[in-house]
């Protein structure tokens, strides 16, 4: 893509900045109110004039005519708004003097370059076409026969390209001996230490399990152990239980998919606490690890305002908030262990209701990012299934108490429906958005 001279660039921008600035300015002087109300209204009516001018004008190369994504506009309020309130407040007292009204008029246009530039860029790069394809994956491949109908269906219909295997799910036997019909089935072990049997023997990891015999390590737990120190009795204890789990697992997984080379995940991403990645990563050259499941997820662009709050309200952003931190931390680590990686991830903003919208944005965020060996294709993430019957939800699912709800949820079969829908990742083109 042909991006304009700099001297056109710099001729547009100063158009816009002028416009922009007059309105501004204008504003100030000919409303009458005080600085420190003026001056937000009046910036609030210059950005939106720089918004779409420096879109649609200023970068059109880099937008393609389009207006930026809506986060660039946010910072960008967010930004000059403080700025231009604290100056308001600051200047008030030299109001009349004219160099005070050009500082507030300033201000604001030297931020705008700086945000403006980076929101350019952003589009930019979501123009560049990319040889690389992002990666449909679904989890907990072996939980019910509900699961093993919609993802076995959706790898022979050639939509998906990988599957985590839970391998102590109700299901797994049946689901590794259908997988032998789809070669091109990748599997990984699908860690899973809060519900579900243990695998190891009960007497070997007493503090794992309830008195049902069903693992109980829940996410909050796991967090709250992996702030003790590394001395402590109780985490030593708990360590030493959780890696005769992990490995039982790892073991489990091998004897059953008869691969040695080991790619993990973890149900409900528990593979990424700290407490319980330290021992996947003592394992993994002993356990032949070669690669784990990050969470590095991109905000999608344009999705509708309610998608957004379909994630506030189900806790979308707290758990991308957190996990996008463990995996910030996690990053270093996967490193200097020779563990790869995905170079990008989505699937916790909107988990459980990857359909429509959703699916499409993330795809084509994921498109637009780079990567090299030893990162892998970035990874997309889905939960489908088919419809639960009666006896599956009543017994199948009564090791998986906080799976419950989320696989007997109607979602789980729109999930499935929106990824048949889908073009096969074969014939997926790379686009601009």
């Amino acid at each position: 893509m042909k991006v304009q001279p700099l001297a056109a660039r710099v001729g547009r921008y100063g158009l816009v900045g002028v416009a922009a600035a007059s309105v501004h300015y204008g504003i100030l002087e000919l409303s009458g109110w005080p600085l420190w109300l003026s001056n937000p209204i009046a910036f609030l009516i210059a950005s939106l004039t720089s918004y779409l001018g420096h879109a649609l004008y200023t970068f059109r190369d880099e937008t393609d005519g389009q207006r930026f994504a809506r986060r660039w506009l946010i910072l960008q309020f967010s930004v000059n708004l403080s700025a231009c309130y604290l100056l308001g407040l600051w200047l008030n007292p030299w109001g009349a003097i004219p160099f005070t009204k050009l500082i507030l008029v300033l201000t604001p246009t030297i931020l705008n370059a700086l945000i403006w530039t980076k929101a350019a860029q952003f589009s930019l790069q979501r123009q560049r076409p990319n040889k690389s394809k992002p990666k449909l994956h679904a989890d907990d491949l072996g939980l019910t026969n509900a699961t093993n109908t919609a993802i076995l269906a959706l790898a022979k219909a050639k939509q998906l390209d990988s599957a985590s295997l839970l391998v102590n799910g109700n299901a797994v036997e049946s689901a590794v001996e259908q997988c032998r019909s789809h070669p091109n089935l990748q599997l990984c072990l699908h860690l899973c230490l809060s519900e579900g049997r243990a695998v190891t023997e009960p007497q070997q990891v007493s503090e794992l399990i309830d008195d049902k015999g069903r693992l109980k390590c829940s996410f909050g737990q796991l967090m709250l152990a992996s702030c003790l120190p590394k001395n402590a009795p109780g985490r030593r204890r708990l360590e030493k239980q959780l890696r005769c789990e992990v490995n039982s697992q790892i073991q489990r997984f091998r004897e059953l998919t008869g691969l040695t080379i080991i790619a993990i995940d973890g149900h409900q991403h528990l593979h990424l606490v700290p407490i319980v990645l330290d021992i996947i990563l003592e394992l993994a050259a002993e356990q032949g690890i070669c690669w784990l499941r990050t969470t590095a997820e991109p905000l999608p662009t344009g999705l509708s305002w309610r998608y957004w709050q379909l994630a506030l309200t189900n806790g979308g952003w707290l758990k991308w908030l957190v996990l996008q931190t463990l995996t910030r931390m996690a990053l270093p680590r996967l490193r200097k262990a020779l563990v790869a990686t995905n170079a990008g991830f989505a699937g916790v903003l909107f988990t459980g209701r990857m359909v429509e919208s959703p699916l499409r944005a993330s795809w084509q965020e994921l498109k637009s990012l780079s990567f090299s060996p030893p990162q892998t294709e970035p990874l997309l993430l889905s939960h489908p299934a088919a419809q639960l019957k009666q006896e599956e939800s009543n017994t199948g699912l009564r090791d998986f108490p906080l799976s419950r709800i989320f696989f007997t949820s109607p979602w789980r079969q729109l999930e499935w429906q929106a990824i048949k829908d889908y073009k096969p990742v074969s014939q997926l083109k790379v686009g601009h958005e």
